[in-house]
């Protein structure tokens, strides 16, 4: 079968109340793959996942109401570098 890439991300991430902190994500393609968009969830305990922030290159970057000035890309370029900052 078919052998996909694999998403690498910290085990966790250490913030700074008041500071921004960046949340890494990066995709590891295998050949003839390309990522065309990254969806970031937020999940609580019990809780149904929210969408926060998609970032596609054809449609723009869109960041859900609730996250909007607070939930910025990180870098620019392919989306195998997924990563977010949020703000304050």
């Amino acid at each position: 079968g078919a052998r996909g890439g694999r998403v690498e991300v910290p085990r966790s991430v250490t913030a700074v109340l008041g500071q921004d902190v960046v949340l890494p994500c990066r995709y590891r393609a295998q050949e003839q793959e390309q990522v065309v968009q990254v969806t970031w969830l937020k999940r609580g305990p019990g809780a149904v996942p929210t969408e926060v922030a998609v970032l596609n290159p054809q449609h723009g970057e869109h960041v859900q109401e609730p996250f909007a000035g607070r939930v910025l890309r990180h870098g620019h370029g392919a989306l195998e570098d997924g990563a977010i900052v949020l703000r304050n």
